[in-house]
């Protein structure tokens, strides 16, 4: 098993630790590098979402650096001016009157100044918030499907959206924080050089311990965080599975929310132990680093105090530079504690990093694509093709030579897992085939402009979308491009039988679908969701047709009078249906049967009856059952 402090964050920002003393610089070179690159990354972040933040917190900075070491002089003169008084000195109250006024002035302009920078910061975070989450939804569209096939994909946009809220201006706000805490601690070391040269640099040394504990277990629960990216995404799995509304029902009555519930403890479990272990370490050693530091902190007040005693400076002067004391001992660990949060951060920002750096292989392969033929018939064939899911070991498919001409409808059958919906796949461009090609009018499928590509398709997959906005939107989902009126969008509904549910519905077309957002929404059984998803095919103006099992959740009767649509549908184009009911194959062209991601038989219902081999078998199983069924009951067949 993998050491978990050996763990980095993503391979490509690997830095390989140094083996020899003489490797060391270099190494701590590379680290730098890294973490100033990706600083730079973060700053141009903000930088393209709002320029003016960036000049905010370049003043800020400077504000609070230097602000604490006035406010600090100030009360030490009024301290000094009344102590003067308590010892019989003449002097004029309005002298400690303008040091008060003075003082509130300060106090006032601190406050206000923090307060307007705290609204500022809240309104720029979110933009910036909304600018990185932008930015990873369009990756999201642009990235292949083979890319949410990999386990490291997913962990990257996990990580990649937890992060992308207020991560990149916290980011900068401590970077900032840090140059204020530096500026306050330069002028807390002039003051104290008037009592001591060596003080100062006493405070900086005693930090050293606290900083190495810091950064070292910064990193450790990074890297901790990264590894045990499965444990979390199981966690928020198992917690979302016992809470959605699509399967309480089921996981009510199955009695599943005590087995998630039991998986859920058993996933936090092994993700705590490590952690507790983490948390508990960097807590003894902070301990130790902290009892050092109060024992020196303690030495030098007595070391004051005694000056004082021996009337070596004023007492206010003794606020003044235990203030100071305080101060750049709080400013130091301020500094610790921000650099390491900083590092962190740009750590997990690796994973935004890592994530946009992600390039899509779904691409033309010509400089200039080829343009789809649109309005007119295709032929499609594949060419010896084989493929393979990422991290499988098998191919999915084998050696597939397939012709689909011009205007014809093609009905896939097979069993579960036979291959046929990844030959779809393959055909529409989701995937590249590992081996082989898929031509289109015979040219390389590979050659054509991927968006015209896939606008001239009309599809329904078997796990069709379900989108919680109007049932109107979720038809001219179908073609966003075409420019078409209402009419067009209820004659594709009644094409599918869909208008009959939508118009009794409590605002029609305009009605909300689903309870997400809405109070009123409506809810859809299966069967009127997979009618809505027809009626987005009959909308979308597509040259080719393919069909996932698209009655599947319809009654026989329904299911009849869809595909007597789609004969209308379908007049003049190529059509391609994946079906396990062999009775829709009767109307097809060509059959194909598949079986273990091969092509076994192809041919019309009519051959392949005559054949009597896999499909004859298949059409007379189903058949079989079917009249079983309605011996048994008259009414069970309709």
């Amino acid at each position: 098993m993998r050491n978990i402090n050996d763990t980095t964050v993503n391979d490509r920002y690997r830095v390989p630790k140094p083996k020899r003393i003489g490797e060391v610089p270099k190494y701590l070179g590379e680290v730098f590098g890294n973490f100033f690159s990706r600083l730079f990354y973060i700053f141009r972040l903000v930088w393209e979402t709002k320029r003016s933040m960036l000049f905010i917190m370049i003043f800020m900075a400077v504000f609070n650096g230097v602000m604490p070491v006035i406010g600090s002089i100030i009360g030490a003169r009024i301290i000094n001016r009344l102590a003067e008084v308590y010892a019989g000195a003449q002097l004029a109250f309005g002298v400690i009157a303008v040091l008060l006024v003075l003082q509130f002035v300060y106090m006032f302009i601190n406050q206000a100044v923090t307060r307007l920078y705290a609204t500022v910061a809240s309104v720029s975070g979110e933009q910036v918030t909304n600018h990185v989450k932008m930015k990873i939804m369009e990756k999201a569209r642009e990235v292949d499907m083979v890319s949410f096939d990999s386990p490291d994909f997913y962990a990257r946009m996990e990580n990649a959206n937890r992060e992308a809220g207020m991560r990149p201006i916290m980011i900068m706000s401590s970077t900032f924080s840090v140059l204020s805490t530096l500026i306050s601690i330069v002028s807390y070391i002039i003051v104290l050089f008037a009592v001591s040269a060596w003080a100062p640099w006493l405070i900086i040394l005693v930090s050293i311990p606290t900083t190495i504990v810091n950064f070292v277990y910064k990193k450790k629960n990074v890297n901790y965080m990264f590894f045990r990216s499965k444990n979390r995404r199981q966690m928020d799995y198992y917690s979302q599975t016992v809470i959605d509304k699509d399967l309480v029902k089921e996981v009510r009555m199955f009695g599943l929310g005590g087995t998630f519930c039991d998986k859920y403890r058993a996933s936090f479990d092994e993700y705590y132990r490590g952690l507790r272990k983490l948390r508990i370490e960097e807590c003894l050693y902070g301990l130790a680093a902290a009892a050092v530091t109060s024992a020196v902190y303690c030495l030098l007040y007595i070391f004051l105090a005694k000056g004082v005693y021996r009337g070596e400076f004023a007492v206010g002067d003794f606020s003044l530079y235990t203030g100071a004391i305080t101060a750049i001992g709080a400013g130091v660990t301020s500094l610790i504690t921000n650099t390491a949060g900083i590092y962190e951060g740009t750590l997990f920002i690796d994973n935004l990093i890592s994530f946009l750096d992600e390039k899509p292989t779904i691409v033309p392969i010509l400089d200039e694509p080829r343009h789809v033929k649109r309005g007119e018939g295709h032929t499609i064939e594949f060419r010896d093709v084989h493929f393979r899911y990422q991290g499988l070991e098998r191919d999915v498919l084998k050696g597939i030579n397939l012709t689909i001409n011009e205007g014809e409808t093609v009905v896939i059958v097979g069993l579960n897992g036979a291959g046929k919906t990844t030959l779809v796949k393959l055909l529409t461009r989701l995937y590249d085939p590992s081996s082989g090609t898929v031509l289109l009018d015979g040219h390389d499928i590979r050659e054509y402009d991927v968006e015209e590509l896939y606008d001239m398709f009309g599809m329904i997959f078997q796990d069709f979308g379900k989108y919680a906005v109007t049932a109107g939107e979720n038809i001219v989902f179908g073609d966003l491009e075409r420019e078409a009126g209402p009419e067009e969008m209820k004659n594709a509904a009644a094409r599918s039988g869909a208008d009959q549910f939508i118009e009794k519905l409590k605002n029609g077309y305009d009605t909300p679908l689903m309870r997400y957002f809405e109070a009123d929404g409506a809810e859809l059984s299966i069967g009127q969701w997979q009618k809505l998803a027809i009626a987005r095919a009959f909308y979308s103006d597509s040259d080719i047709l393919i069909l996932d099992e698209p009655t599947a959740s319809l009654d026989p009767m329904a299911e009849q009078e869809i595909f007597n649509q789609f004969n209308e549908l379908r007049h003049n184009k190529t059509s391609i249906f994946i079906s396990h009911r062999l009775s829709s194959a009767t109307i097809a062209d060509k059959i194909l049967v598949m079986e273990d991601g091969m092509i076994v038989e192809c041919g019309t219902h009519r051959e392949l009856m005559d054949l009597k081999g896999k499909y004859y078998t298949l059409f007379h199983t189903q058949a079989a059952r079917y009249a079983e069924e309605a011996e048994k009951d008259p009414y069970s067949a309709t």
